[in-house]
């Protein structure tokens, strides 16, 4: 997977996300999330992801690999980072509760996965609008 790419599905699925928790699918409790206080999103979490999905989107169809590249590894870097941060035990940051171990673990894995993304070239097809 390449920066593009990781843009587009990342930018889906964290739209997708914040929409749920919105909508008592996964938060804004654990109350009304489908899986209760295993994993859940606050509305701070909630605005994060779909502020970030829409983002990922417009970044991945507006913009070159010149301007992915960095941005994926920046966002590795930031997810790596809070994983570890809410491993510390830290449970908040910026308004967002990160006190469950499952946030840890999805932030480690998807900044891990972008810095993956990062270091991938695209094809000559996908710089010029396709995947």
């Amino acid at each position: 997977m390449n920066p593009k790419q990781f843009l587009l599905v990342g930018g889906v699925v964290l739209v997708l996300v914040g929409i749920l928790g919105f909508v008592g699918v996964i938060g804004p409790t654990p109350e009304s999330s489908l899986f209760g206080s295993a994993w859940w999103f606050d509305n701070a979490e909630n605005w994060a992801h779909l502020v970030l999905g829409i983002v990922a989107l417009v970044l991945a169809y507006t913009t070159g690999p010149a301007i992915q590249r960095p941005v994926v590894m920046l966002l590795g870097i930031v997810g790596v980072l809070v994983g570890l941060y809410s491993l510390l035990g830290y449970p908040m940051l910026l308004g967002a509760n990160l006190e469950n171990p499952a946030d840890s673990l999805l932030h480690l894995v998807v900044g891990i996965w972008a810095l993956a993304a990062s270091w991938r070239k695209q094809a000559m097809g996908a710089a010029m609008g396709g995947m």
